[in-house]
């Protein structure tokens, strides 16, 4: 019996991924870094939906399950990620664990962002707050 033949597979990689894995390996600056961790946190549906709920209070796991659709583990999970942005902040109590946003982690990142960015505009400067408003 003859075995079909399978078309050759390259033993080098693509021109696009060797540039892809260089761009990668470049040193990228700790601070495009950090807001890297913010933004990939807030990218996700189901971290925003448990952002919003934990907007108007503190809730446990157990309440973010039911409120957002998504099992324990996966919640758990995605409540880790806010974690390590620096978002939302856990205490354990007896078997549950409650949650609580950090609005002030939201100001503070939103004023560090714009910094890093060059976005930030000289305090006391209103005209070119307006401008920007504009």
């Amino acid at each position: 019996m003859r075995r079909p033949s399978h078309p050759e597979i390259p033993l080098s990689p693509s021109r696009a991924h060797v540039r892809s894995t260089i761009a990668n390996a470049v040193l990228q600056p700790d601070e495009l870094r950090e807001l890297r961790i913010v933004h990939k946190a807030l990218a996700d549906v189901n971290r925003l939906r448990i952002v919003r709920r934990l907007a108007a209070a503190e809730a446990t796991v157990a309440e973010l399950v039911s409120q957002v659709g998504l099992s324990q583990p996966l919640v758990s999970w995605h409540v880790g990620r806010l974690r390590a942005a620096g978002l939302v902040m856990t205490r354990r109590s007896g078997r549950e664990t409650f949650c609580r946003l950090l609005p002030e982690a939201f100001n503070a990142f939103g004023d560090r962002q714009a910094a890093i960015l060059g976005l930030a505009v000289p305090a006391g400067d209103d005209t070119d707050r307006e401008k920007a408003a504009s």
